[in-house]
């Protein structure tokens, strides 16, 4: 092989090398833009219950806040007992001691901004209508349910959390590679109950 045919290889040689080079610098930079991206908008979803007593009313509820730095767009909300799905709330609420007003707010579907919070579930009685006890006794009961959030972020990536014993505790977030959209919404069915008319017993006819 003459020295100019070993030239021209040794240059093609160092030609494919540096393409290959500039393919990975470009390729790892793409991937460090990707993780930037990601991490500006990292959705950072938790779960708390709360009792309140204020000068006029005392309450409790449901608080889902979003302490991440993007936006949370929320797919599924499934309450669990014993890590069993609820299908309705029924029982809990029954244990609200009586003359309260509620309030709710859909949560499936819905984008938490940052830093912003949502109460899914409000129960308020006026200011001395409820002792301590029985506020405490319905929060025991509702202490007992495990709240379990599937999400995701702008890109499309998603995550599972679960708050244990309405939120004195939450797991980590894990990844999962989508959200199944649920089609009810189970704050929803409760105010749907408080919205029903309750039927009048029909008298016996002797």
């Amino acid at each position: 092989m003459g020295t100019g045919n070993k030239v021209e290889m040794l240059i093609a040689i160092c030609a494919v090398m540096t393409s290959v080079i500039a393919l990975f610098v470009a390729w790892d930079q793409g991937r460090v833009m990707r993780a930037q991206q990601h991490g500006a908008v990292y959705p950072v979803v938790q779960v708390e219950g709360f009792v309140s007593a204020g000068v006029e009313s005392d309450s409790m509820g449901i608080r889902i806040s979003n302490s991440g730095v993007g936006p949370a767009l929320i797919e599924r909300v499934t309450l669990l007992e014993n890590d069993k799905p609820l299908e309705s709330l029924t029982p809990y609420t029954d244990r609200f001691p009586p003359g309260y007003a509620h309030s709710w707010s859909s949560v499936t579907g819905r984008a938490l901004a940052p830093g912003d919070d949502i109460e899914p579930l409000r129960v308020d009685w006026t200011r001395g209508t409820v002792s301590s006890d029985q506020l405490n006794e319905a929060a025991t009961a509702w202490s007992q349910l495990d709240v379990e959030i599937c999400y995701c972020s702008v890109f499309e990536r998603c995550w599972i959390t679960r708050s244990i014993n309405m939120g004195s505790g939450m797991t980590r977030a894990q990844r999962v590679q989508r959200c199944e959209r649920s089609d009810a919404d189970i704050f929803a069915a409760v105010a749907d109950q408080a919205r029903s008319p309750q039927l009048e017993p029909t008298p016996e006819v002797e």
